[in-house]
């Protein structure tokens, strides 16, 4: 028996980073990129290792080129915590799972550390297979929480439902972690938006990545536990912009879109370090007319064209600057 999943990129169009602090957001799968996960009936349980997880280098310079594009941590570790997950949840719910092993192997074209959640990818992908290949179900509401837990309870990785929620469900989603929806049903309350009435986006991302992507949550988390006002009250305006950028989707007001998004970038600088590579793609970007802001945690940016030529001229600008840009594709 073989099972192979995906799951996709995702670029936050507003809201982000609000969502790990009991905020709302939106976001889109981008098909551009995935993650695969396959597994293969095996006498013992076998993950493959891939490019990200070898050890063995040609000299120094080529493991300093490794690091710097791909950082410390390989995929492995991210299948082993989805595994282990899985698991836990199965005998929690009392469910026994066949006497079957597995080798995995896994694959990815999302490129890393430029926040377009690469590793919970892996992770989805991951637990979808082991739902196919032992026949478990888990609803939809629930699988990004687990997904979560993966990464934050067994890799102490700094996250938030986000990225999860919209590479389970897929497309557009409007998601919303109020404390008051996620005391009352454990998860957040989430509503899919038709991609259709989505303006032109363009998402463009750095080819040489700049840091770990979770290093960057790590100071926001304990300014906003400690109680710092500015953090608290510049995230809640941050969720409210995704509350209004639902609305001026479906009333198709794309300049109140963009400026939101816009906003939506500023506000962030203000209570987070931005590199000044990432800064000069949003500076960039805004100098030919589009809205910018980031995806996720920094090294890609997303917003709206509005033409051919505004996406042409966009490609040189952010290039020169050792950057790609693509029109994403939601799936």
């Amino acid at each position: 028996m073989t099972v192979v999943r995906r799951a996709y990129a995702r670029a936050g169009l507003l809201g982000n980073p609000s969502d790990g602090y009991f905020g709302k957001t939106i976001s889109i799968t981008v098909g551009n990129f995935s993650s695969s996960v396959t597994l293969s009936e095996s006498p013992d349980l076998r993950i493959q290792p891939q490019d990200l997880d070898l050890d063995v280098f040609s000299d120094i310079d080529h493991l300093v080129k490794s690091v710097s594009r791909q950082g410390y941590y390989g995929g492995a570790r991210l299948v082993k915590a989805a595994i282990k997950k899985f698991s836990d949840h199965c005998f929690e719910k009392g469910i026994n799972l066949e006497s079957r092993n597995f080798a995995v192997r896994y694959t990815s074209s999302i490129p890393r550390q430029v926040g377009l959640a690469g590793s919970s990818a892996i992770v989805t992908a991951m637990m979808r297979a082991l739902m196919d290949f032992y026949e478990v179900d888990i609803p939809d509401h629930i699988l990004p929480n687990l997904i979560l837990s993966a990464e934050v309870d067994e890799l102490g990785i700094t996250a938030g439902l986000q990225d999860r929620v919209i590479q389970v469900l897929e497309g557009c989603v409007y998601m919303d972690f109020s404390k008051d929806v996620m005391t009352e049903s454990g998860h957040g309350s989430y509503e899919h938006i038709d991609p259709s009435l989505l303006p032109d986006l363009f998402v463009a991302y750095r080819t040489e990545p700049e840091k770990v992507s979770g290093r960057v949550l790590n100071d926001l988390r304990t300014r906003f536990e400690e109680g710092d006002a500015e953090v608290i009250s510049t995230l809640e305006r941050i969720a409210q912009l995704a509350e209004e950028g639902r609305e001026a989707i479906l009333n198709q007001d794309t300049g109140e879109f963009s400026r939101l998004m816009d906003e939506n970038f500023d506000l962030r600088s203000t209570i987070m370090k931005i590199s000044e590579t990432s800064s000069e793609m949003i500076k960039r970007a805004r100098g030919c007319g589009a809205s910018a802001k980031f995806t996720g945690s920094g090294g890609a940016i997303i917003g709206l064209l509005e033409d051919d030529t505004m996406f042409r001229k966009l490609a040189d600008e952010l290039e020169s600057l050792g950057a790609r840009l693509i029109r994403p594709q939601v799936i």
